[in-house]
């Protein structure tokens, strides 16, 4: 059974990366389809905000911490979570596990020139992998179905999703079982990342928690005050709940 815990009022697995990806694995032998939803700390602060997002988070069969700041918010609540699951990381694992196991695979985001640029990517890492499709992430709503239906055509066991929040939350959400995969899984920036086009922060600036800095320094226009913004708007979050779970010295006096 998962180990599940909840933290700002959102119930994540507190599974590490090795136990996730086993889990991938089993829901394709045993033709189950979970949906995976990732949180880090700018997310959890816009779940708040926006209950469409919250409830397309909620309802995933899996929800892991994609933020260190998660897992050290967890640790001062008193919430155990063995380590970080970041999305990109978790995608690499799947991608290299397909290829192994021959289990085909569905690209779906970022812009065209974006997606073949990744294709070339993955096809010199994984020359092997099976992408039984692939779609750029520029589309209507009113094509979301068709897409799903498109994809469930392609036979795609892993499907990844290569689209901003709260986009890929939303498809997954409404079409992610009609997809037919056996494993949906919003992967953000990745795409980006993985064609070459965005830089990944050093590994010491990931454990520092620091990726969102190193992010601001390629983008500070676009993504500097977002980040500040929602930076400080979780620090006050994990005070609020930490005042909350602490009793203060008085009602600690007066129980007796």
């Amino acid at each position: 059974m998962t180990r599940r815990h909840t933290l700002f009022g959102v119930r994540l697995d507190a599974l590490t990366m090795d136990e996730t990806v086993q889990r991938c694995l089993e829901a394709v032998r045993r033709g189950e389809q979970i949906e995976i939803g990732m949180v880090n700390a700018a997310k959890l602060v816009n779940m708040r905000r926006d209950p469409r997002l919250a409830e397309a988070v909620a309802g995933c069969d899996l929800v892991l911490a994609d933020g260190q700041a998660v897992v050290w918010a967890g640790r001062v609540l008193g919430v155990r979570l063995p380590e970080r699951v970041a999305g990109i990381d978790l995608f690499m694992r799947l991608l290299a596990a397909a290829e192994v196991a021959d289990i085909p695979v569905y690209l779906l985001g970022a812009r065209q020139e974006v997606l073949e640029m990744m294709l070339r990517q993955i096809s010199e890492r994984f020359p092997e992998l099976r992408v039984a499709g692939s779609r750029n992430g520029y589309f209507a709503d009113g094509d979301q179905e068709a897409i799903a239906d498109a994809v469930a055509d392609s036979r795609a066991q892993l499907l990844f999703l290569g689209m901003t929040s709260p986009k890929k939350e939303i498809f997954t959400a409404g079409y992610g079982k009609r997809t037919g995969a056996h494993v949906v899984h919003g992967v953000g920036g990745s795409f980006d990342i993985l064609a070459g086009i965005t830089k990944r922060a050093p590994l010491l600036w990931q454990r520092m928690g620091l990726e969102w800095f190193y992010r601001t320094l390629q983008e500070p226009r676009r993504l500097g005050k977002r980040y500040l913004t929602t930076n400080a708007a979780f620090l006050a979050m994990t005070v609020r709940e930490l005042i909350h779970r602490t009793p203060s010295a008085g009602s600690a006096n007066r129980s007796h």
